[in-house]
């Protein structure tokens, strides 16, 4: 890559950086091609994608975006880095991950950005078993309307008891 080529590779990665709901950096040594493309399908589906980057780049651009200091730390850039970078969901790329990890071993969660707080690898870890953003909205719609159903079922109950002794009293007198 040129010099010219780089600038705007960095700008343009700037850019993606600072729009994005969450930046995961993932190690991922041991990746083949064909499982590469297999990961960028699955991430694709959840509205995100996986960019591999020279770590001396992802640094330009993570200082510029003005990403955590903890994100781009020498022991964090070392070796091979991706960035999987989410547009909407930022806890369904997590998922995808932590799903095809266990599948392959492969690929390993460095740290991560998730909207705009900085993760260690056991808070991603945490962060990729909860549901995604609908199961939880449906939980918390869950919990709010279960009271409405027992207040409900309660007074039909009530209703039906108040039948029976009409009916009972009925055929009495």
């Amino acid at each position: 890559m040129k010099k010219t080529e780089k600038a705007l590779f960095v700008e343009n990665l700037t850019q993606e950086l600072k729009s994005a709901k969450s930046i995961i950096f993932v190690n991922y040594a041991g990746l083949s091609v064909s499982m590469q493309q297999d990961l960028k399908k699955r991430l694709k589906e959840v509205n995100s994608r996986m960019v591999v980057v020279k770590n001396t780049l992802l640094k330009l651009a993570g200082e510029s975006a003005k990403l955590p200091k903890e994100s781009l730390e020498d022991s964090v850039l070392t070796g091979q880095n991706a960035l999987i970078i989410a547009d909407d969901d930022p806890i369904a790329p997590l998922q995808v991950i932590y799903k095809f990890a266990k599948e392959f071993e492969v690929p390993q969660f460095r740290v991560g950005i998730v909207e705009g707080t900085f993760q260690e690898k056991e808070a991603l870890e945490k962060l990729s078993t909860l549901p995604g953003k609908d199961g939880l909205l449906l939980q918390v719609l869950g919990s709010i309307a279960a009271p409405t159903y027992m207040l409900v079922g309660t007074l039909e109950g009530n209703l039906q008891q108040l039948i029976y002794i009409l009916e009972t009293k009925a055929k009495q007198g």
